[in-house]
């Protein structure tokens, strides 16, 4: 739905590897960067693994995600195959997503993204990870890819308390509950919210969608409130 953030994710086939050196990596972000100025897809938050990708994306279209992820596969993967003389697919079918509710959920999701490697086991502090925006929205390093969305703008007047505020979130433990939920309404599609949230979506669809019953984290109220 064109203004409201979706959080996507689209992994390798069979779990398998997507990038294989750094040069891959900032391939796909190249391609990930022209795709979206050229749609007109707001980029907040990203993180590149081994065998997927993470991005929380505002499409001002209705099919602004679609055509995204379309668009840099089209580019990525004939590169991927002429670089290491591979053939067929490389990701596995469609991409996944979810509609957030900025408002209650976009910093926790930029936080979930984010601390993708540490998760992993890939590093001790996301700041250590190359290929993910942490960098960008905790430390101010510059990345035209980036976006600032509203709610993390209304973190601070400015870049320096606005930075501090947004590196005390990952300061905060993360529940095993809110990892569940986040893969779930991934998963399912589900939207991620309150229930007034999800109603307005499902009244604009005229339909039911997903099944995860989400309310607003809790680690977050002092945050985002």
């Amino acid at each position: 739905m064109p203004g409201i953030p979706v959080h996507a994710f689209q992994r390798g086939h069979n779990k398998a590897p997507v990038f294989f050196d750094d040069e891959d990596y900032l391939t796909y972000l190249r391609f990930l960067k022209a795709a979206a100025d050229d749609l007109d897809c707001r980029l907040h938050a990203y993180v590149l693994m081994t065998n997927h990708v993470h991005l929380l994306v505002t499409p001002k279209t209705s099919d602004g995600i679609s055509l995204l992820f379309q668009s840099v596969g089209r580019q990525y993967v004939p590169y991927i195959n002429k670089t290491y003389g591979r053939r067929g697919s490389l990701w596995e079918g469609r991409y996944k997503a979810c509609l957030i509710d900025a408002d209650n959920y976009l910093l926790a999701c930029m936080r979930y993204i984010e601390l993708n490697p540490v998760r992993a086991g890939m590093v001790m502090h996301p700041a250590e990870y190359r290929w993910s925006s942490y960098a960008c929205n905790a430390l101010g390093v510059d990345n035209a890819l980036i976006t600032p969305h509203a709610q993390y703008l209304a973190l601070g007047l400015t870049s320096i308390p606005r930075r501090k505020a947004y590196k005390e979130c990952f300061n905060v433990s993360v529940e095993d509950n809110e990892l569940v939920l986040f893969r779930q309404a991934l998963q399912s599609g589900t939207p991620l919210g309150h229930d007034r949230f999800k109603a307005e979506i499902e009244s604009v669809l005229g339909r039911k969608i997903g099944q995860v019953k989400a309310g607003r984290p809790r680690k977050f109220d002092r945050i985002a409130g």
